[in-house]
């Protein structure tokens, strides 16, 4: 950890969570490239991949949450990811589930949330998303319904904001697996998964969908929703979003990130390499916060890897530690 960042840290640290994030990505989206350097980022040249018909700069991308708006990406540029995945972004603004929403547990490594997809809205983020684009850029969109949308009609919203964003976006990623909406991860059912993903596939024309899955699916989840991605069409799957498990007695309402979720992460990902075989690209995220981690990971199926709650931990240099250590 870079010494500017044990500061940052120390500071962001003695502020509520959720502040504290948004106090973070307002610097950053003022401070950019310069705060980037302060910050210990570095990019580091040779490390692409091709992926799904895309061209990333290299295999470590910003997972969705970080940044739900896009407000940012001139700096997660700057930090060295191969890849920003923004969102969750639902087609209407919605602020969310009340406060407090998010936790630290600093002994854990770990964070809990319950932030329920407060967004901008698909107009506004692609908006600024187009603005702030450069060539190079490789640039997910992770798509949500809204709150108050009935899972009968939860595809109207996947579309909905895949098409506010279908000038922006090198890849889609339906999200189904969120803990923080009410019943959304019954989206990840054999009663909707399959008739979810044709219509988005459909709909996304050539650009890839990739589906995000939850940790806490079973053996029989797992294989259906891998069946469902198959048969759609779909490009890939990105395993795993947060998690219900409680270890260690943590006590929070919401979803838990951070390194708890790796072993489980690391479960699922090898689960759905057995199941899908080798063509179909996945994606790993959950828990990964060293070199050494994210190597596991990539030697265990994954095509690419994806950090969020490491980052805060360790900070920006993790990223060019990982990309240095392939």
């Amino acid at each position: 950890m870079g010494i500017s960042y044990a500061c940052m840290k120390a500071l962001l640290f003695r502020m509520d969570p959720e502040r504290a994030h948004n106090f973070a990505l307002r610097t950053a989206r003022w401070g950019g490239s310069g705060l980037a350097w302060l910050a210990g980022g570095r990019r580091v040249e040779g490390r692409e991949r091709v992926v799904a018909g895309i061209r990333f700069p290299n295999p470590v991308g910003l997972a969705a949450g970080m940044d739900k708006n896009g407000v940012a990406l001139p700096f997660w540029r700057a930090l060295g990811f191969g890849s920003v995945e923004v969102g969750t972004v639902t087609p209407r603004p919605q602020p969310g589930n009340p406060r407090p929403r998010v936790w630290r547990f600093p002994r854990e490594r770990a964070l809990g949330n319950w932030l329920g997809f407060p967004n901008d809205g698909a107009a506004m983020v692609a908006a600024r998303l187009r603005r702030d684009k450069l060539a190079g850029d490789v640039v997910g969109i992770n798509l949500g319904k809204n709150k108050e949308t009935p899972l009968e009609r939860a595809a109207d919203d996947y579309v909905a904001a895949l098409d506010a964003t279908r000038t922006v976006a090198d890849y889609w990623v339906v999200n189904v697996s969120s803990p923080n909406t009410p019943d959304l991860r019954r989206l990840q059912s054999r009663e909707y998964l399959a008739d979810l993903l044709g219509r988005v596939r459909k709909e996304a024309w050539d650009v890839p969908v990739f589906v995000k899955l939850s940790p806490d699916l079973d053996d029989a989840g797992l294989a259906d929703a891998a069946e469902a991605t198959r048969s759609a069409g779909c490009a890939g799957i990105i395993a795993t979003n947060t998690t219900l498990a409680r270890p260690g007695g943590l006590t929070f309402e919401g979803g838990l990130s951070g390194r708890p979720l790796a072993a489980r992460a690391r479960e699922v990902l090898v689960r759905l390499r057995e199941l899908i075989g080798p063509d179909l690209p996945l994606v790993s995220v959950g828990g990964i916060d060293s070199p050494a981690e994210a190597r596991a990971r990539l030697a265990a199926g994954a095509d690419l890897v994806q950090i969020y709650t490491g980052l805060i931990y360790e900070g920006p240099g993790l990223i060019t530690d990982i990309v240095r250590s392939l």
